[in-house]
């Protein structure tokens, strides 16, 4: 794929960075056809995502990547004419770079060069709004940042002397800096650590009160945002844009069992998720880790879909849930929303109305319309009822005890309260049914 950008701005471009964006084609069994131009195009939508005026696009075959600039010096000059010609500002390249790759290749072709995880680190730079998530940023910024610190300008060749703090006699330039980012990046963690205790404590705090938690995950702009809003009537930002939310966003809902339950918007994933994003991101990713249900939204109009699902799964393997991670304690129920529904012609819906017809934890959605929304939330009431027993008990009035611990440990659907006796209809774990079945002073009806 070749060409200029697709995302030309209006008026004059003088204000947009004007940028080349290279997708590596490494050959890989994956790396072919259909895949290689799905891969230019999201590259591109990571562009634009952060304003960058694209104006030129195209998939390189890369048969023996170069140690020095991952490209072969034919290409590497033929850039150069590009950059020059259309005055390119930024290259991306669409694949992970050595540092000593990315130098090469700003020196080669006088323009910043920003590799794929570079560029998510921006766009993640931009769109995050909560301190934690400008914490989360910062830090998988700075651990990108410390491995990238080599002598390519002149500046950090020079010696700095003296006994200031910032460095003792003869050291360079470039180990202040290195030690300036060891110690920031402590802090950072530091800080991350108090949010996480102070999600512990929110999280504790809900299981007081035990709603559980429904997360919802997916590719990036596979129309998760537009879908959690349908579902709870809320007004979470949703753009049709690669990245749109950053920062989780909690908001309770009720099944159509009554039962309430706490929905959970989570950033999106992309393939090649950066090592350093996952690990940064852990804070935010652990309501998806101690979710009760997972809610895979799936695009299944994009041409990648099923790449897409792959990647997702990928991700959450590496967070050690989702297909084929057995976890007796918390197994992570997963529920498939096929989302955009609206978007697909009626052979292909017809196709897939019937592939989810025969497993009921898949469901054909559209977050934009609301078709399907009530199968997706019967769905996930399924799954958070299938282990669950449902219960008609009567308890003493004067017995307040055992009424606080019904709704301590189960989920209290339904109350009636009279003189004598309170009956509630309550969903319990088998092991506290058990346990309540020894109640004497309890009637289970």
């Amino acid at each position: 794929m070749t060409g200029n950008g697709k995302n030309e701005p209006t008026g004059s471009s003088g204000a947009f960075t004007r940028a080349l964006v290279l997708h590596p084609d490494l050959l890989t069994p994956k790396g072919k056809g259909d895949y290689t131009r799905a891969r230019l195009g999201e590259a591109c939508g990571l562009a634009a995502a952060i304003q960058l005026y694209i104006v030129h696009a195209e998939t390189i075959a890369v048969p023996r990547p170069r140690p020095s600039t991952l490209f072969g010096q034919g290409v590497v000059e033929r850039f150069s004419d590009v950059v020059e010609a259309q005055d390119v500002e930024v290259v991306i390249i669409d694949q992970t770079l050595s540092p000593g790759q990315q130098r090469n290749l700003e020196k080669a072709w006088c323009a910043k060069v920003i590799d794929r995880t570079g560029l998510i680190l921006e766009i993640f730079g931009e769109r995050a709004r909560t301190r934690e998530g400008q914490l989360q940023v910062e830090l998988a910024h700075l651990t990108y940042q410390k491995s990238r610190l080599v002598r390519s300008w002149t500046h950090l060749e020079r010696q700095r002397g003296g006994s200031g703090f910032l460095g003792g006699p003869g050291e360079t330039q470039i180990e202040i800096d290195r030690r300036l980012i060891v110690e920031r990046i402590t802090k950072l963690k530091k800080e991350l650590g108090k949010v996480v205790r102070t999600r512990e404590l929110h999280r504790s705090a809900r299981k007081r009160v035990p709603y559980p938690i429904v997360a919802l995950v997916g590719y990036t702009n596979a129309g998760k945002s537009t879908l959690f809003n349908k579902l709870t009537n809320s007004e979470v930002f949703a753009e049709d844009q690669l990245f749109a939310t950053l920062d989780p966003t909690m908001r309770g809902l009720d099944l159509p069992s009554r039962r309430k339950i706490i929905l959970s918007d989570t950033v999106g994933f992309v393939s090649d998720l950066p090592h350093e994003l996952v690990a940064a991101f852990r804070a935010t990713l652990e309501e998806v880790i101690e979710a009760d249900v997972i809610v895979h939204v799936r695009d299944i109009s994009h041409a990648e879909t099923e790449d897409q699902k792959t990647d997702v799964e990928e991700v959450l393997a590496r967070m050690k849930i989702g297909p084929g991670v057995e976890d007796p304690v918390n197994p992570h129920p997963l529920i498939e929303a096929h989302n955009k529904i609206d978007l697909m012609d009626a052979t292909a819906r017809s196709l897939h109305e019937a592939q989810a017809d025969r497993n009921q934890n898949t469901v054909m959605v559209s977050g934009l319309t609301g078709e399907g929304t009530l199968d997706l939330l019967a769905a996930i009431d399924r799954q958070i009822s299938a282990n669950r027993r449902e219960l008609d008990v009567a308890v003493p009035v004067v017995d307040g005890k055992t009424l606080a611990w019904l709704y301590r440990k189960g989920e209290v659907v339904d109350r009636r309260d009279g003189d004598e006796e309170t009956r509630v209809t309550v969903f319990l774990d088998p092991a506290d049914a058990d346990r309540l079945a020894q109640n004497d002073a309890v009637r289970v009806l």
